[in-house]
């Protein structure tokens, strides 16, 4: 089931205005930026030992970070914990009762298989789990 954190995942209105901020005074690893279309937003990522912070930027006014952050504004979206099968992993959250967001694993950032429980079965924690594609990080 759960093999460690993956990353944590902050919503911000601008990747260019916040990238300076982990790149150069944290002096996180920047890994990159790419674009998840299906997810409507623009990632970018850093190393941090074995966990990653993705900055997650809203690309269409209609996409679940864009409405994020008009609710509650920047900041700490969800934590993501890694996988072996997100297939398997939503199965046996559903068989003990667990409200998922996704009953399929979908395409993420890295090429990551991804699947989100509800935040009402996790104390109000948007909780994510991450199958690692081809190339996704590990």
């Amino acid at each position: 089931m759960i093999q460690k954190i993956s990353h944590i995942g902050i919503a911000v209105n601008k990747l260019d205005e916040q990238i300076p901020f982990y790149r150069d005074v944290l002096q996180l690893q920047f890994l990159g930026i790419e674009e998840v279309a299906e997810q409507k937003v623009r990632v970018a990522m850093f190393n941090v030992g074995d966990v990653h912070v993705e900055l997650l930027e809203p690309t269409n006014p209609e996409s679940p970070i864009a409405k994020f952050i008009e609710k509650k504004g920047q900041g700490i979206h969800h934590i993501a914990y890694q996988v072996d099968s997100a297939k398997a992993t939503i199965s046996d959250l559903k068989a003990k009762n667990i409200q998922m967001i996704d009953n399929e694993p979908r395409q993420g950032a890295n090429g990551m298989q991804i699947a989100f429980i509800h935040p009402k079965a996790t104390l109000g924690v948007l909780t994510e789990l991450c199958q690692p594609g081809e190339c996704g990080h590990k």
